[in-house]
């Protein structure tokens, strides 16, 4: 059974940082892409960044140059380095796999889920 567990949101200031991990059992993502999304009340899931098995990644335009995602293979977990924070940042964000289209920032295309980590910045 793939499980994903998101770890590391909380609270932050406007211009903080955050870093959330992903920690992934169950499953290999030696062939397929991750990725990170985020859904803020009211508005429709969003990519955020996606990185395949070499390390090659995709960014949504909001958080290019704000947002770093990166992946540990021996420990088979996902980052996402926050930095810069924004208001608008302040969203759920989820983990997902087995992305099957590269480089997409499109949640169909993935097919694992986690359960999500809660983002909250103040200005």
């Amino acid at each position: 059974e793939v499980q994903l567990v998101e770890s590391g949101g909380g609270s932050v200031q406007a211009g903080g940082s955050l870093r959330l991990s992903c920690a992934a059992s169950g499953y290999t993502y030696s062939s397929y892409w991750m990725a990170w999304f985020r859904q803020a009340p009211g508005k429709e899931r969003e990519g955020v960044a996606a990185i395949d098995s070499d390390g090659d990644s995709n960014y949504a335009d909001s958080v290019k140059g704000r947002f770093t995602i990166s992946k540990d293979n021996a420990k088979n977990t996902l980052y996402l380095q926050m930095n810069n924070l924004k208001p608008e940042d302040t969203a759920m964000y989820y983990c997902a796999a087995e992305g099957v289209v590269a480089a997409s920032l499109d949640g169909v295309y993935y097919n694992y889920w986690g359960q999500g980590t809660q983002v909250t910045v103040s200005s």
